[in-house]
């Protein structure tokens, strides 16, 4: 390549023990390598439970990071982009970049960022066809806020590994909708992400890049889909844009399973669209699975009814992978665009990951260092 292009990848932390808010709903030592353990077929052809070539390890340990640092930097990621959970009491999974991946990031040239994962945390692990409790509002009020953004501030933005475009670090919002609820309106909101700007230069930096991850097919049981979602991102003063999984831009079929390479096509079409609407930058998304099955109840019948009961991508094996992401560097090669996202190093509850498993071995790793090696 000519011209570098950053490989970031979302890392979702929900894989240490005793997280406090974990240990009072499900009990001391859980994690949700339970539900990865307790996964079984759903349906014909599915191929479930997954199996960690790692095993069911604990990534608030330093040595257990050193080893996925090591393995994503080895086979070309160069950033990891963190599900940041921060409500109005404070903050939920921290443990993993806290106690794991900070310590062991010392020594390593692999950046990392936050993406706030500000939706609302319901009781899906597992969950019922129907049953789906609120445990945490994604909604915060607007000391709650300022609070987040002091603290990324203070103990992560100015650490020596974070991630930044144009000297700015890149930070990351999920739900845009529960955003300008929690600001009080549009006005607010624009107000609120402005002081934001202003923290990050009261502690020396230039700002902060302003990033909004938007969709167009909503998710997560509660999720909705922003009215003219490309004007309010231009007017609240983004930075840019992104994708976390394509799944958020294609319409699943009722059906069991769905085409990795299908899903791609549907992806790229939404991907012309989006530069089309947007007038700011867009950062693009590679998916690497979806099957979000183990968060079902597996005594409940499976039936496509909405998250978890979704269609999942079948066919994705390394070499479809390695086709969508060879698609998408020659794509930006052609743009002014040098940064995209895979999700996800390891989503093994929604079935998207690039840590090595049973079957495929480091194969979605192997394919990725293929398209973008380290020179």
């Amino acid at each position: 390549m000519d011209r570098k292009i950053d490989v970031g990848c979302y890392y979702f932390p929900n894989y240490h023990p005793n997280d406090a808010r974990n240990a009072a709903v499900h009990g001391s030592g859980w994690s949700e390598w339970e539900l990865v353990k307790a996964a079984r077929p759903r349906f014909p052809g599915h191929r479930q439970p997954l199996k960690p070539l790692w095993g069911y390890t604990d990534e608030s340990r330093p040595e257990v990071m050193a080893r996925k640092i090591d393995a994503a930097w080895s086979h070309g990621i160069d950033y990891f982009i963190f599900d940041y959970y921060h409500y109005n009491d404070g903050t939920f999974l921290s443990g993993c970049l806290d106690r794991g991946f900070l310590p062991a990031a010392a020594e390593s040239p692999l950046k990392f960022a936050l993406m706030w994962a500000n939706h609302d945390w319901l009781d899906i692990h597992p969950c019922g066809r129907v049953s789906r409790p609120l445990l945490y509002p994604g909604k915060v009020d607007q000391d709650g806020f300022r609070r987040m953004c002091r603290h990324v501030t203070e103990h992560y933005f100015r650490h020596p590994s974070y991630y930044t475009i144009n000297g700015m670090p890149y930070f990351s919002i999920y739900h845009l909708e529960l955003l300008i609820e929690s600001c009080g309106g549009f006005a607010g909101t624009r107000e609120a992400l402005q002081w934001f700007r202003e923290e990050a230069r009261r502690a020396g930096l230039p700002g902060v890049h302003l990033n909004a991850v938007i969709w167009g097919s909503p998710v997560l049981p509660g999720e909705t889909e922003l009215t003219e979602q490309e004007k309010v991102v231009q007017q609240l003063g983004f930075d840019s844009a992104a994708s976390y999984v394509w799944i958020h831009h294609i319409d699943l079929p009722k059906a069991a399973q769905y085409p990795y390479l299908e899903a791609f096509q549907a992806y790229w079409r939404k991907w012309d669209e989006i530069e089309r609407q947007y007038r700011i930058p867009y950062f693009p998304n590679v998916t690497a699975g979806w099957d979000p099955s183990p968060r079902t109840l597996m005594t409940d019948r499976w039936e496509p009814v909405g998250y978890p009961y979704t269609c999942t991508l079948s066919e994705n094996t390394p070499e479809n992978f390695r086709r969508a992401l060879a698609a998408t560097r020659d794509r930006l090669l052609k743009s002014e665009i040098r940064t995209f996202s895979i999700n996800c190093w390891n989503e093994w509850t929604e079935g998207s990951m690039l840590e090595p498993e049973a079957r495929y071995g480091y194969g979605y790793l192997d394919a990725l260092k293929a398209v973008f090696p380290r020179t």
